[in-house]
C-alpha cells in the first residue's frame, strides 16, 4: 500500500494506524497487537532476535507468515532447548519447507541460544541485559516528533550500533545494527508508531510516559 503523505491510514474501525500496518491483515494484527509493545519475556525476546536475523534480505511479512513453523522448528525458542540442538537438527531444519532454509541463519540461531544462556548467567535474564540499552524517549537520537519522514530515516542509531557491537562480542550472529534497530522497534525499546496512530499513545502509556 502506498504511504499517504502523513503516513496514516484510517481503517474500517475508524482507527488511524501507520500505513504499513494497514497493508495486509497479517500486518494489521502485528501492528495492532505486537509491534512496539514492551517485551520483557526471555523466550519472546530471543524469538524476535532470531526472527529478525532470519528476515535479513527478505520481507518481514514472509517471516511473519512462517512464524508458527519457526516456533515448531526451534522448540518454541526456549533458550535451554535450543542450546541442546546440534548438527543433526541443522540438517533436519535445512529440509523443513516451513522455515527459511539458510544454513548460516539456522546455525546463527543455535549460536545465539548459547550466547543468550551466557548472558542470562551473567545478568539474570536476557531482558535485563537488553533493556539496559533502552534510549531515553527524549534523548538526542530520538525524533522530536515521529512522522513518516522521521521513521523512514530511522534504520539504525547509536544505541543499535552499541547493542549490536556488544552482542557480537558475546558470540551472537546476524545482529547487525540495522537488524538490532528493527528488534528495538518490535520489542518496544523505542516507540516508532507515528504520531496520530492509535498505538502511539497506547505504547507511550505502557512505558509510563504521559
Amino acid at each position: 500500500m502506498p504511504a499517504p503523505r502523513n503516513g496514516l491510514v484510517t481503517g474500517d474501525d475508524r482507527r488511524a494506524r501507520c500505513w504499513w500496518g494497514a497493508s495486509t491483515p497479517d500486518y494489521r494484527a502485528y501492528h495492532d497487537d505486537e509491534w512496539g509493545r514492551p517485551v520483557v519475556d526471555d523466550h519472546r525476546l530471543f524469538e524476535k532476535l532470531c526472527l529478525e536475523g532470519f528476515q535479513s534480505g527478505l520481507a518481514w511479512l514472509t517471516i511473519l507468515r512462517k512464524r508458527e513453523a519457526f516456533r515448531r522448528a526451534f522448540r518454541g525458542f526456549e533458550i535451554d532447548r535450543v542450546v541442546r540442538m546440534g548438527a543433526r537438527d541443522v540438517s533436519r531444519l535445512l529440509g523443513d519447507p516451513g522455515i527459511v532454509r539458510h544454513r548460516g541463519k539456522i546455525e546463527a540461531a543455535l549460536a545465539n541460544a548459547r550466547a543468550a544462556a551466557r548472558i542470562r548467567d551473567e545478568f539474570g535474564t536476557l531482558a535485563a541485559f537488553v533493556w539496559r540499552f533502552e534510549p531515553a524517549a527524549d534523548g538526542p537520537e530520538r525524533p522530536r516528533r515521529m512522522t513518516r519522514a522521521a521513521l523512514v530515516r530511522l534504520t539504525e542509531t547509536p544505541t543499535s550500533r552499541a547493542l549490536s557491537k556488544d552482542l557480537r562480542a558475546r558470540g551472537f550472529r546476524f545482529v547487525g545494527s540495522t537488524i538490532i534497530y528493527a528488534h528495538m522497534q518490535a520489542t518496544g525499546m523505542v516507540n516508532d508508531h507515528l504520531v496520530g496512530c492509535f498505538r502511539h499513545r497506547q505504547v507511550k502509556l505502557s512505558k509510563g510516559i504521559a
